[in-house]
């Protein structure tokens, strides 16, 4: 097979310019460190190991059947956690055999195996493309609301999992290489749509259960926390459920909203040595280039938009972000 250096020259091989669509998924995954749980590990057990490596999601492997069994995720946690405390209700017909078997654990105080509890909240799925999948396609599925895929080589090997967080950075990371793409990022998010749109959001006094019950009922993984005059205070998300299961402190969950961003920010303040006061938000007249840095300097999945009053007008979460993208395609 001839090398690139002997082919004939073709965009993408011998400049620095190329379609960024065409790329194949397998390069952005190059080298990665796969961190996979085992399907008996734990519930408890298998979120340390999210929180050891610094990462939001691990494919699932049932070592006995030799296969992948699905992804755990901290939305799988967020559903877990209401069925474990009884907060929400699964009718009997909607429930699998897997759902079933973790119901009747928790009433016994059990252990729960993390295969019961992977893809438990129906959110992400465990899907795989090939490693020489184009990355327009699995935009266009980013842009559906899936979150992550797996990426497997020709034999079926799992070599990776890319995210939409990983792609964007990937995509930022090149950005001088994209020439197609320079043009909407200097457009405002006015322009592309994504200036006004539904908030969800709680009030500062709002318990944190009562918030995941409204983050699982309207199937989001963040909530704008606003004070009486509806001013973005800060930020709830799934990720942030972490801090509750590392340390068990199960009664921050009984805890108002304000009470729970201001322990969340100490807590990664002791962690990091540095107070930690994230920027969530852009101003509606950002650019949609500057609101997809921030997304990825900050590595949360959403935005909130305010205006100049500092009121929430919109949000720009990741999918909305692969939803413009994908139109590109």
């Amino acid at each position: 097979m001839a090398s690139e250096e002997t082919l004939p020259h073709r965009e993408g091989l011998t400049t620095s310019h190329h379609d960024w669509t065409m790329i194949q998924v397998g390069k952005l995954v190059e080298n990665q460190n796969v961190i996979i749980i085992e399907a008996n590990t734990s519930v408890e057990d298998a979120c340390e190991v999210l929180f050891k490596h610094g990462i939001s999601s691990a494919p699932v492997y049932d070592s006995e059947r030799e296969t992948y069994v699905g992804m755990f995720d901290y939305s799988d946690l967020m559903a877990y956690i209401l069925i474990a405390l009884k907060k929400t209700e699964v009718p009997t017909e909607e429930q699998t055999l897997s759902m079933r078997d973790l119901i009747q654990k928790t009433r016994h105080s059990q252990n729960v195996p993390v295969k019961l509890a992977s893809d438990l909240s129906g959110k992400d799925p465990f899907c795989t493309v090939l490693a020489e999948t184009r990355l327009g396609a699995v935009i266009c599925d980013f842009a559906t609301g899936i979150h992550r895929v797996a990426v497997i080589d020709s034999t079926g090997r799992l070599i990776g999992v890319l995210s939409q967080s990983s792609t964007l950075d990937y995509l930022l990371r090149h950005l001088s290489e994209f020439p197609q793409l320079q043009h909407i990022m200097h457009q405002t998010l006015h322009q592309v749509g994504l200036s006004n749109s539904k908030v969800l959001s709680v009030n500062g006094d709002v318990q944190v259960i009562e918030a995941l019950i409204i983050m699982s009922k309207h199937n989001v993984s963040s909530l704008a926390v606003l004070d009486e005059q509806g001013i973005l205070l800060g930020n709830i998300s799934m990720t942030d459920i972490q801090l509750i299961m590392k340390e068990l402190r199960t009664s921050w969950l009984w805890l108002s909203c304000f009470q729970f961003v201001s322990k969340v920010r100490r807590s990664h303040g002791v962690e990091t040595g540095e107070d930690l006061y994230p920027v969530i938000d852009v101003n509606e007249k950002s650019t949609f280039g500057y609101a997809l840095s921030k997304l990825q300097a900050t590595k949360v999945h959403r935005l909130w938009v305010v205006n100049d009053m500092g009121f929430a007008v919109g949000v720009v979460s990741l999918t909305d972000v692969f939803k413009i993208l994908s139109k590109l395609v």
